[in-house]
């Protein structure tokens, strides 16, 4: 067997467990101690909430929809998963935190993985509930695949944004400037390309996925094997002079490799 095939499969073994039940769906995301108890003042969103000391704390390994801003309206079920964080809340304001590798986010914001008073992983409710995305960034990795069961629990039984057609995977081809932010998105990877510091996999004309190279020990794979092939993933859209982008940082970003577009 070739090396490309032996990567292929390798690619394939890891992403067969995408949609396969686990027992792990029924079991609880702990990680066995706590950093710090804090009390929660306010729920911003699904996601994100402020602090007694004025600390805002984001939640990790999960993005729930965006509550309307400025002038951009609410994305469906943005309200639900404020109000699901609230009624978690409702006994009982404090929570626990698990602090991962990285503390702050870009946006100086506390990262945590936080639990309810009662023990519960508050993260893995509301990916239980349809009610928000699995995300992965690196080195924040702690409870990556029970992360992961919570939501294809979800996704298996169509539950909140499984079901909403405004969530499906978007063609890369079909996306223009102003289509940023979080998206899942679909296209074939027509061309690979290298920088100093990336690989750049281009899906068609004006759509690229970044690959940063400090990231690269966590694919099992060379970006290389990926050329032709079509891909799911998920992250954070943005939008440059020539093209729109996403940073691809771990495996588990991908939600899809298949040998075609017609297997979308």
């Amino acid at each position: 067997m070739d090396f490309l095939k032996r990567t292929l499969l390798a690619a394939s073994f890891f992403y067969a467990w995408q949609l396969t039940p686990s027992p792990l769906q029924a079991a609880e995301c702990r990680l066995g101690r706590y950093d710090e108890q804090v009390t929660v003042t306010k729920v911003y969103d699904g996601d994100t909430v402020k602090l007694t000391d004025g600390r805002s704390l984001r939640f990790i390994a999960i993005n729930t929809p965006e509550r309307a801003r400025k002038s951009q309206p609410a994305q469906p079920l943005a309200e639900a998963a404020k109000q699901r964080v609230e009624a978690l809340l409702a006994g009982n304001k404090s929570l626990q935190l698990r602090y991962d590798m990285e503390r702050k986010d870009r946006h100086g914001r506390l990262l945590a993985h936080p639990f309810l008073s009662d023990g519960r992983n508050l993260t893995q409710q509301l990916l239980q509930a349809g009610l928000g995305f699995h995300i992965t960034v690196p080195p924040n990795l702690s409870l990556l695949e029970c992360y992961h069961q919570a939501e294809q629990d979800a996704r298996l039984q169509q539950r909140g944004l499984w079901r909403r057609a405004e969530y499906r995977p978007q063609p890369a081809s079909q996306l223009g400037a102003k289509d940023t932010g979080f998206r899942r998105v679909a296209g074939t990877v027509s061309r690979i390309g290298e920088s100093r510091s990336a690989y750049w996999l281009n899906l068609g004309r004006g759509f690229a996925l970044r690959l940063p190279k400090t990231d690269i020990g966590y694919f099992p794979f060379p970006p290389d094997s990926l050329k032709s092939k079509t891909l799911t993933v998920r992250g954070w859209v943005y939008s440059t002079r020539s093209e729109l982008r996403m940073n691809l940082r771990h495996p588990a970003s991908i939600e899809k490799i298949a040998d075609n577009e017609s297997s979308n």
